[in-house]
């Protein structure tokens, strides 16, 4: 079965383009078709630009927990995104209310502004905090340079980190971006434990060091990036990458890449070009998210569509 939906998995992604987490032979696909990912139109509730930065941000995390809850990376009312607010030691995430759907159906009333210790006025006993909000909290904290964080319940990711399976480069064109985030061993946390502590998320981010990602064993992964968008797609890539290494280990040992193929991807790697690439690829989850539905434009009333 695993093998069945993998295969139509890929083979749906092979039409999405370079940077998604399966993109492949096709890779060119979004850069050729930029001029038409430039014309997805934005939710129409966003704020203009530049009218509050603040309100922008909130828009992208709800963005980015629909897009991860359509993609599978996020299931049910599980995982969370947070972003720093730009200046401070505060961060916006995602939190749960009364009028809880689940991931795929977040608003940004959901997004709430917290310090990084988790208190906040926002939440006016409407709202409860996380209780692995440490994860985003102490991440933000100890890296100034990111700017967002992921955390989720990926099912190839968990299956990969249980069973042993190393995360590897093992494929080259199909998905350059994918394959830079596994270059270098890709760092374990452990435990199984909820990250419900400063002194826990603490274990975490020092496992992580200087990496974007870290596999929680038993458990998820967290991911980060300078911008929503960026750790968004990150997480969507290496649960891509861990289903590709699932599926081969299921065939014998994973394959490996010659250094010199390797090292041909090194100026698809460089940031300004991701950067790119994410712009484009994070307006097709948003076009996307409008196809199925669960996209944020208003509804009559004013309010976000569930």
């Amino acid at each position: 079965m695993f093998a069945n939906w993998l295969t139509q998995t890929l083979s749906r992604r092979r039409l999405v383009g370079m940077g998604l987490g399966a993109a492949g032979g096709t890779a060119w696909i979004a850069l050729h078709d930029a001029p038409r990912l430039a014309m997805a139109h934005a939710p129409a509730d966003w704020p203009a630009r530049g009218e509050d930065p603040v309100a922008e941000l909130r828009q992208k995390v709800a963005l980015s927990c629909r897009i991860l809850a359509m993609v599978g990376i996020v299931g049910e009312i599980n995982g969370h995104v947070s972003a720093r607010v730009p200046g401070s030691e505060e961060m916006l995430l995602r939190c749960r209310g009364g009028d809880e759907y689940g991931l795929a159906y977040t608003t940004p009333a959901a997004i709430r502004r917290l310090r990084f210790d988790g208190r906040s006025e926002e939440l006016a006993g409407q709202y409860e905090v996380p209780i692995e909000f440490p994860i985003h909290g102490e991440t933000l904290r100890a890296h100034p340079e990111v700017g967002a964080v992921v955390h989720a319940h990926p099912p190839a990711i968990l299956l990969c980190g249980l069973a042993g399976i190393p995360l590897r480069p093992v494929f080259g064109a199909y998905d350059p971006a994918a394959i830079g985030l596994a270059l270098d061993a890709i760092p374990v946390y452990p435990r199984s434990v909820l990250i419900s502590s400063p002194a826990l998320a603490a274990e975490v981010v020092a496992v992580m060091a200087q990496r974007e990602v870290c596999i929680l064993r038993g458990h998820g992964v967290v991911v980060t990036g300078r911008t929503v968008e960026e750790a968004t797609l990150r997480a969507i890539r290496l649960e891509s990458l861990a289903r590709v290494c699932w599926e081969l280990a299921r065939h014998g040992p994973l394959p490996t890449l010659p250094a010199e193929e390797l090292a041909s991807f090194a100026a698809l790697l460089d940031p300004q070009r991701l950067a790119r690439t994410d712009e484009y690829v994070w307006r097709y989850y948003v076009q996307r998210l409008e196809a199925e539905g669960l996209g944020l434009a208003p509804s009559a009333d004013g309010a976000a569509r569930r």
